[in-house]
């Protein structure tokens, strides 16, 4: 598998569960640089309409508000299966995302459609509860049916250098999820530099993450291409290091299907062709379908759809 060179500084160094602080150090610069060359790539018309139907198949619609209802899940799961009734060869989404409450509901709604049903928990968004708490929220949302689960990382302990409570609270969720995978999310917004970001990758991918997810969607800033960048950065290492691979989500702040293929771009040159399939990365950003939907119609048709055809989720 081809890849790029790293953009750290300094050699990794060997991670045990009592040394995470030693983790890589990140050139801000260096990052930001990189990431924004991915945005100056030119696309052509026959690989934008594949791009953009892979990114479609790489999304997680999701609905994650307390006036979530049944019926507005049932909805959303009917978008998933059926993105655009006048575009009859465009996939369906990678997920629908949801609170445990709604996991049943999503479920039902999706029935055989092979559309995955993941479910946040660990008292998402932030991530305030003790771990027993946290572990049957995992555990309930499973039993009602989720493929997989979005948790949070305790920032508070992350950010006092506990590190192993990190751990082992990571490890002790993926155990809690039995079958399903299980999507880490380090909510970057709050981490603040580059050097954490990429250190709570790390601690993530070795206690177990499926997936590493950048943000909630309910922290500004969200998804960013440098720091989505430093994360794959890290799962190439990781995966150099152990042979396994660890998928990834942006989430966040990601709302224009041109965005949505800078990424695309960046993911196949950093990690190669095996990371791009929505086995190995995802897209947590409902208002991006219809963005992607109004681009596929206009490739169609030589003109944009109005936002009154699409639904608002």
């Amino acid at each position: 598998m081809a890849v790029a060179k790293s953009i750290r500084t300094k050699p990794n160094l060997t991670i045990r569960q009592g040394d995470f602080a030693l983790s890589t150090r990140i050139d801000q610069v260096g990052v930001e640089e990189r990431a924004s060359r991915f945005t100056k790539r030119s696309i052509k018309n026959d690989a934008k309409e594949n791009g953009l139907k892979l990114v479609l198949n790489m999304i997680d619609l999701t609905t994650l508000e307390g006036k979530d209802t049944d019926g507005k899940v049932k909805q959303l799961c009917y978008k998933a299966m059926h993105p655009h009734d006048a575009l009859a060869d465009i996939p369906t989404v990678a997920a629908i995302c949801v609170y445990p409450s709604m996991v049943k509901v999503a479920k039902k709604a999706l029935g055989d459609s092979g559309i995955k049903v993941a479910s946040v928990a660990t008292a998402f968004p932030s991530g305030q509860a003790p771990r027993d708490i946290k572990i049957r929220d995992t555990k309930y949302a499973v039993n009602e049916g989720a493929d997989e689960v979005d948790m949070v990382i305790s920032r508070g302990k992350f950010h006092a250098g506990e590190y192993n409570f990190v751990f082992d609270e990571i490890a002790s969720i993926k155990e809690a999820c039995g079958d399903a995978r299980l999507k880490v999310i380090l909510e970057t917004g709050e981490l603040g530099t580059f050097d954490k970001v990429r250190r709570a990758s790390d601690i993530a991918m070795h206690a177990g993450a499926d997936f590493i997810k950048t943000s909630t969607g309910k922290i500004a800033p969200a998804a960013t291409m440098p720091v989505t960048l430093v994360m794959l950065e890290a799962i190439r290492d990781f995966y150099y290091k152990t042979g396994k691979m660890i998928g990834m989500k942006p989430a966040g702040g990601i709302s224009r299907s041109k965005l949505a293929l800078h990424y695309l771009v960046m993911v196949k040159e950093v990690l190669g062709e095996d990371w791009m399939s929505n086995e190995w990365f995802r897209f947590g950003a409902s208002s991006l379908a219809n963005d992607v939907l109004m681009q596929l119609m206009k490739l169609k048709t030589g003109q944009y759809q109005s936002a009154n055809y699409f639904s608002v989720d």
